[in-house]
Order: structure tokens, then C-alpha cells, then sequence
């Protein structure tokens, strides 16, 4: 068996060598931290399994620990409260991920692309396991560093992590829509998301000093997502552009969609679709669409897709048509699909840019992409 620090060489050379690890000083960080110690347990996807389903890999188990050293997510907690170590049945748990250790090599890019500077104040929103935090500590130092966690049972195992991997940041458990608790106007330099987002929210525009920045996966109910960099200008506004790449996080607990009852397609009025279908199925279609239709949840595949909005009961379904294109059937007080294909044809007509196109400006007025 490989030791860790061999491990932890190898791995941190990989992503060197492919470009996501650039910085040395991120780079000493990743050598440094134990990543094992925040990752005593987690789950693998059982391959084929339909529904999904998860498998505990615990400490002692054969590949337990190259697993870790590998760069892949690990998750670690399935509908809010399942843990690994809950799991006694060896064939697997089904549920939806709700708690990870990110990828390294996407971990240690954000690090980088929020261009923070030794002496700068740091807040990080999703401690989640604490190995991020711990790359970020090793850094930056303790006292540069504040971390918040929404799940109390998952900030517990951070917290004891990485009091044995050696670091002290301060810790919060609580909602960190709303910010450091105890913090006032311009505490901080950067804000750093491990988790996604359905906007800015107003507390982080204020917390962080003009000039700062603000890194964060936005997202939506479809769950199409796209990485932003934003620069405060004054006090609750900003202004930045999505980053090149694909990354994408879970939803922040309160800004994930409302319970929905089982999915009833009903009848409504049918036309003509303007567009192929299968374009709201690609990563940056899926993004102009949810842009369009921010509160609807996407399904489906290729040109048979559902749009449904929980909140206004609203649904659009597609199909291929009988004689060639597709249709689609439209229901509700929201015309979702009228939304979408006006969307998706002005960025068709922009050349379809990946989102490194897009620039997003967030104040009190609201947040324009």
C-alpha cells in the first residue's frame, strides 16, 4: 500500500501536469494536506444500478485510501442525514447526494481562480468534509480564513478533521446565505462558494469590501450551472463574467426546489417547436433555458424533454413531430416553452457561446445575466 504523502505527490504532479495545479503555493498546500483525515468514510456509485445506487467504502478497505487520492468527488452524505457509516448493507443505499468532498483538481482551480493574496480575509461558504478549508488554512493562515456549514452533524465532522490535520480557521455552523453572522460591512476580501446558487445573495455583496471578490457556482431548479467571478463596486452590487469550464455544485439547501408530488403530464395546447429539444440538453442550452425559465425543473432526453414549474403548475413537453421537427404541449399560466425558444434562439443567433461569454451584474435591484 502507497503511503499518503506518496499519494498526495502524485496526485498533486497529475494535476500539474494538466494544468489545474499553476500556483506553487497551492501546490505546497496540496502536498501538505491529509485528505484522508476529512474522508474516514464515503460513497461510490454502485456501477449499472438504476435507480442510482451508493456503496460505504470505509477506512481499512482495500483501494479505501487511493480512492481518496484520486480525483474524483467523493460523496459523504445522501438526503441531508445518511452517512456512510449508517450503512450496513454492503449491495448499496439509493438517495441524492447532499454532501461531498469536491474533486481536488476543482477544489484547488477555485482556489486559484479567486485570486487571493497572502494577508487577505477569506470567507468560505460550505465547509463541507473541511479538506478545501484546510488546503485554504495551510495557505492563508488560520486567522484569515472563516468557514460556514449549514449542516450542523457535517460542520461537527469538519471541525474535528481539522483539529487533527493540524488547523484551527474559524468555524460557523449556519446559513451562509446570510453571511459571517458576526461580521460587519467590508470584512472581507474574497468569499469563495462550495455549494451553488440561485443568485448573489445581498449579504455577501455587502460583507465583502469593494474591489473584493466573489466566487460562485450559480445554478437553478434544472440545475444547469455555470461558475462566475465577481468584483464588488460598492456596497450590494457587483459585476463579473462566467468562467471558461464546467463546474457544478449542490445547490444550497435553502435555494434548492420545493418538494414536488409525482410528475402528472397533462393536456394542454400543442404547436410546433421552433427548436431542436436536444439543445436544452447540452451544458450551455441547459443554462440559456434555465435562464428562461428560472423556477422550472428540467427532464427528459434528447427531443423529448419536460419543463415543469412547481410553483405555478406550469408544464411544457416535447416530442418529435409525426412529419418531421417537434412539437410541444404547453399548460398553465407560464408559457415555459415560449420562454425557452426565445432564449435559445438569440443565443443561437449570438454564435452560441459558451458561458465564458456571458457577464452577470448583481445589486439590490436585482440580478441580470
Amino acid at each position: 500500500m502507497s503511503s499518503s504523502a506518496h499519494l498526495r505527490t502524485v496526485l498533486a504532479d497529475a494535476l500539474t501536469e494538466d494544468g489545474a495545479l499553476t500556483d506553487p503555493a497551492w501546490r505546497d498546500a496540496a502536498l501538505a494536506v491529509p485528505r484522508e483525515l476529512f474522508l474516514s468514510s464515503y460513497f461510490v456509485q454502485v456501477p449499472d444500478s438504476v435507480p442510482t445506487s451508493y456503496r460505504p467504502v470505509h477506512q481499512g478497505e482495500d483501494g479505501w485510501r487511493e480512492g481518496i487520492y484520486t480525483d474524483r468527488t467523493l460523496i459523504t452524505q445522501l438526503d441531508g442525514r445518511v452517512r456512510p457509516g449508517d450503512v450496513t448493507d454492503g449491495g448499496g443505499v439509493t438517495g441524492d447526494p447532499t454532501s461531498s468532498s469536491t474533486l481536488p483538481s476543482l477544489v484547488l482551480r477555485m482556489w486559484q481562480q479567486l485570486e487571493v493574496e497572502s494577508g487577505q480575509r477569506v470567507l468560505e461558504v460550505g465547509t463541507g468534509t473541511g479538506y478545501s478549508t484546510a488546503l485554504g488554512a495551510h495557505r492563508l493562515g488560520d486567522d484569515r480564513l472563516t468557514s460556514i456549514e449549514y449542516d450542523p452533524v457535517v460542520g461537527r465532522a469538519a471541525a474535528s478533521g481539522l483539529k487533527e490535520a493540524g488547523y484551527a480557521p474559524r468555524l460557523v455552523v449556519g446559513d451562509g446565505l446570510r453571511g459571517d453572522p458576526d461580521a460587519g460591512p467590508s470584512t472581507y476580501d474574497r468569499l469563495i462558494a462550495t455549494c451553488s446558487v440561485r443568485y448573489v445573495p445581498m449579504a455577501w455583496l455587502h460583507q465583502v469590501k469593494p474591489g473584493g471578490k466573489i466566487l460562485v457556482t450559480l445554478s437553478g431548479w434544472s440545475y444547469a450551472s455555470g461558475l462566475a467571478l465577481l468584483t464588488v463596486t460598492g456596497p450590494g452590487s457587483a459585476t463579473g463574467r462566467l468562467l471558461p469550464g464546467f463546474t457544478s455544485f449542490m445547490i444550497a439547501r435553502p435555494h434548492d426546489r420545493p418538494p414536488r408530488p409525482a410528475l402528472s403530464l397533462l393536456p394542454g395546447e400543442e404547436r410546433p417547436s421552433r427548436i431542436d429539444p436536444a439543445v436544452i440538453g447540452t451544458w450551455t442550452g441547459s443554462w440559456v433555458a434555465q435562464l428562461a425559465a428560472p423556477a422550472a425543473e428540467r427532464m427528459g432526453a434528447g427531443a423529448e424533454q419536460i419543463l415543469w414549474d412547481v410553483s405555478t403548475g406550469s408544464q411544457a413537453r416535447t416530442a418529435l413531430g409525426p412529419d418531421g421537427g417537434w412539437t410541444v404541449v404547453q399548460r398553465g399560466p407560464v408559457r415555459l416553452w415560449d420562454r425557452v425558444e426565445t432564449a435559445i434562439r438569440l443565443w443561437q443567433a449570438a454564435g452560441e457561446p459558451h458561458q465564458e461569454g456571458f457577464g452577470i451584474t448583481a445589486s439590490a435591484a436585482g440580478q441580470r445575466v
